[in-house]
């Protein structure tokens, strides 16, 4: 009914030594997720700059990039231009979206005991909180 294996499998390391293929260190892992997450907060940062320039989204962009490229090993991210916003975009989803994407960072960050990361993606998160938060005096 089945085919024997005439092989060996592409899986088995025990015909092989230890430097056929890469091996990352679990700290190495961790700054290739994290950075990962950090540069998706990055663009939805600069797609929520596009609709509603600010200067604390201008400073947050700014430090959000600089930590990616600390952790890339100085290599720039790749950025939305402040021009290109989606004309379907909202405001509200995007607020969320980043707020579930520092909250992964922030997880990360502090998985791997990085405190400049740690407070950075905080305070993001609660910027989008505050931002998605219903504005009292306004209903009044």
């Amino acid at each position: 009914m089945y085919e024997p294996i005439r092989g060996t499998s592409v899986h088995s390391t025990t015909n092989r030594t230890s430097s056929d293929f890469p091996h990352r260190s679990r700290e190495e892992e961790l700054d290739i997720q994290l950075a990962g997450h950090l540069a998706a907060l990055l663009a939805v940062t600069d797609e929520l700059r596009a609709l509603a320039p600010a200067d604390d989204l201008d400073i947050a962009a700014d430090r959000l990039a600089g930590q990616v490229a600390r952790l890339r090993a100085g290599q720039a991210p790749a950025r939305v231009p402040v021009t290109a916003a989606r004309a379907d975009a909202r405001p509200a989803g995007l607020h969320r979206r980043a707020h579930t994407l520092a909250s992964r960072a922030l997880v990360v960050a502090a998985s791997r005991a990085d405190t400049a990361v740690a407070i950075l993606t905080a305070e993001r998160m609660d910027a989008h909180s505050a931002a998605l938060e219903p504005r009292e005096l306004a209903s009044r």
